[in-house]
């Protein structure tokens, strides 16, 4: 079981006796603790500390449990923190709530000591073995945008092989042309927008926005270098109801404007055809075909 000093817990417990008797249990087995009588104050402490999990009952005055987690989700610095409800209400319909909002884990009321410390542990090494899986793969996972081969088709070279999250990238690569935004994935893979955040930022580092954003910057570096399509018709053309929005948005990814980058890469491309006819020819000299 992990018991790092350095491991912080939030508990968030309107009630002061099972908020005490858990911030004690779990101070006595080396974890650093953080008490909140409700909500508001939880997701106070929440953002100041950034604990490394978040134990939060459900039915709370001032703010329930749904509204706590959901704000904490909408919050990047507080997106992937992992979180367990503690419920008296053990219903389908609550848990399947929880769930989709980006829960973790879901423990009944009364819940021992016993059960609080081995959810907490599972959560905590699984959100380990996360961290640990990414920072080894980040470099095959999310290569930067410059780096991607500007050709149509190489979609798979884009999105991590993630098979999960497979559903996801595939509606990103067939609709990512129409404007789409976060809201339309996580209705077309049936997750609330909150939920699937947290999914795809705890397996690949990045936002939904941004691996759209990441698939219609390829198809433009594609367009640029292979069509001679004015900047306006390449922005309608892969999602941007605004020519300028898209520009804004090539330039901060690849360091130069639309229209610098296709005169550079151009050129780069007439260079190597030149050089290609040069080599040809000199070969059709120094071997010429006999009659």
């Amino acid at each position: 079981m992990i018991r790092e000093s350095s491991k912080t817990i939030l508990v968030i417990e309107d009630d002061a006796i099972t908020r005490n008797l858990f911030l004690d249990s779990l101070e006595a087995e080396g974890f650093v603790t953080i008490g909140a009588e409700n909500g508001q104050v939880g997701i106070r402490q929440a953002e100041e500390n950034l604990p490394d999990l978040v134990i939060c009952d459900l039915l709370m005055p001032v703010m329930d449990g749904y509204s706590v987690l959901t704000q904490l989700r909408q919050n990047p610095l507080t997106a992937i923190i992992p979180f367990i409800f503690l419920t008296a209400s053990n219903s389908k319909a609550s848990m399947r709530t929880g769930m989709e909002l980006g829960a973790d884990d879901y423990l009944s009321k009364p819940a021992t000591v016993d059960e609080l410390l081995k959810a907490i542990s599972i959560r905590l090494e699984k959100q380990s073995l996360l961290k640990s899986w990414y920072s080894q793969n980040s470099h095959q996972v999310s290569p930067k945008v410059s780096e991607f081969p500007a050709t149509l088709g190489n979609s798979e070279l884009i999105f991590p092989k993630i098979s999960h999250l497979q559903k996801v990238f595939d509606y990103i690569e067939a609709h990512y042309h129409q404007g789409i935004t976060l809201s339309d994935v996580a209705e077309a893979v049936g997750y609330s927008p909150a939920y699937l955040t947290n999914q795809v930022s705890k397996q690949t580092g990045k936002s939904v926005n941004t691996w759209i954003v990441k698939r219609r910057m390829a198809e433009a570096c594609s367009l640029l270098k292979s069509t001679n399509l004015t900047i306006e018709e390449i922005a309608t053309k892969i999602g941007y109801q605004n020519s300028c929005h898209f520009s804004r948005q090539f330039s901060h990814h690849h360091k130069l404007s639309p229209t610098l980058w296709r005169k550079q890469n151009q050129l780069l491309q007439v260079s190597a055809s030149a050089n290609l006819k040069f080599l040809k020819s000199r070969s059709q000299l120094t071997n010429p075909v006999s009659c």
